[in-house]
């Protein structure tokens, strides 16, 4: 889903730009309040795994590629300023380093990939967990849900933002066609890999993973540190 250079005219560019350091800077902020011995190690091994996943990209059309975004992971594992903060920092690495999206389309990249993406699993987290049983192991395929909507939802939001600002040749129609129908093949994938994840590390340390606090009893959380210490 990266965007490259010129595929969007400059004054969108600029506006997404803008509003990606504006959301940067408040994730800051909130990462700040939230950063403890736990989040900050789990940070960076989110922040390796989605690099990861990134990097296997493939065509769509239209002069896009798709692949997994990650960022339903990291809202799960670390929280929504830190899953913020972690995808956003892969985009900027990857943007300047290794050429994979455009300097100038940075700003719609972290919009999409990293802001909108976590935002929309943070939302879905919160609502699935409120509706469904408090356990943890309702944790792991709640992640998956989220992370097939938040892959749909950025490719369809990235056709709109085409629609707005978009400067290439290109049939509004038949791009949001192909973004949305191959992003909906790229969430399921990413779903079911996000649920085996956060399965796992839910098995092993549930306290480690931030969407599953809430399902947990204090006690439980006791337990935990006074074993990890």
């Amino acid at each position: 889903m990266h965007v490259p250079d010129g595929f969007l005219n400059l004054p969108t560019s600029l506006a997404t730009g803008a509003a990606a350091a504006v959301v940067i800077g408040v994730a800051l902020r909130g990462a700040a309040r939230e950063l403890d011995d736990r989040s900050a190690p789990m940070g960076g091994l989110v922040a390796t795994f989605v690099f990861a996943g990134q990097m296997m990209n493939f065509p769509v059309g239209a002069g896009t590629s798709g692949h997994l975004l990650g960022g339903a992971l990291a809202a799960t594992l670390v929280g929504p300023w830190m899953g913020i903060l972690c995808v956003s920092v892969v985009i900027i690495v990857q943007a300047l380093f290794m050429a994979d999206g455009g300097i100038t389309a940075l700003g719609s990249n972290i919009l999409l990939m990293a802001v909108l993406t976590v935002v929309v699993a943070t939302g879905v987290n919160r609502l699935l967990l409120m509706a469904l049983p408090r356990r943890a192991g309702v944790v792991a395929p709640v992640a998956g849900v989220s992370a097939f909507v938040s892959v749909v939802t950025a490719a369809a939001a990235f056709s709109m933002l085409f629609v707005v600002g978009g400067n290439s040749a290109v049939e509004p129609s038949l791009l949001f066609k192909a973004m949305v129908g191959w992003h909906v093949l790229i969430g399921l994938g990413e779903g079911v890999i996000t649920a085996l994840i956060v399965g796992g590390v839910v098995a092993l340390r549930p306290d480690l993973v931030w969407a599953a606090r809430p399902v947990l009893s204090n006690r439980t959380l006791e337990l935990r540190n006074e074993v990890a210490r």
